[in-house]
């Protein structure tokens, strides 16, 4: 007969948080726009981890954009002339 096997723990309390520490969960889930459930079980998975995707988001991503292929060809073409370099200042 086989040993039964352990469940995985499905609820977990976690007393004497300090002050500083519950207000930044509470800054954390605003700014992740997710309940504090779902945001201390990403932090935990990160922190170890164990996420398919480990990487940090500083919530950043929505300022920056995404350039289209066009974009990047005039950028490319604007910058250019920052490859060369000026024999004069090599001397």
């Amino acid at each position: 007969m086989n040993a039964p096997q352990r469940k995985s723990a499905t609820h977990l309390t976690v007393r004497g948080l300090s002050t500083d520490v519950a207000r930044a969960l509470e800054r954390e889930k605003t700014r992740r726009r997710k309940s504090l459930n779902e945001t201390v079980k990403d932090l935990l998975r990160q922190s170890l981890g164990i996420t398919a995707d480990a990487k940090r988001d500083n919530g950043l991503g929505k300022f920056a954009g995404d350039w289209s292929d066009a974009d990047l060809r005039e950028f490319e073409r604007a910058t250019k002339s920052f490859e060369q370099i000026d024999p004069e200042l090599w001397r």
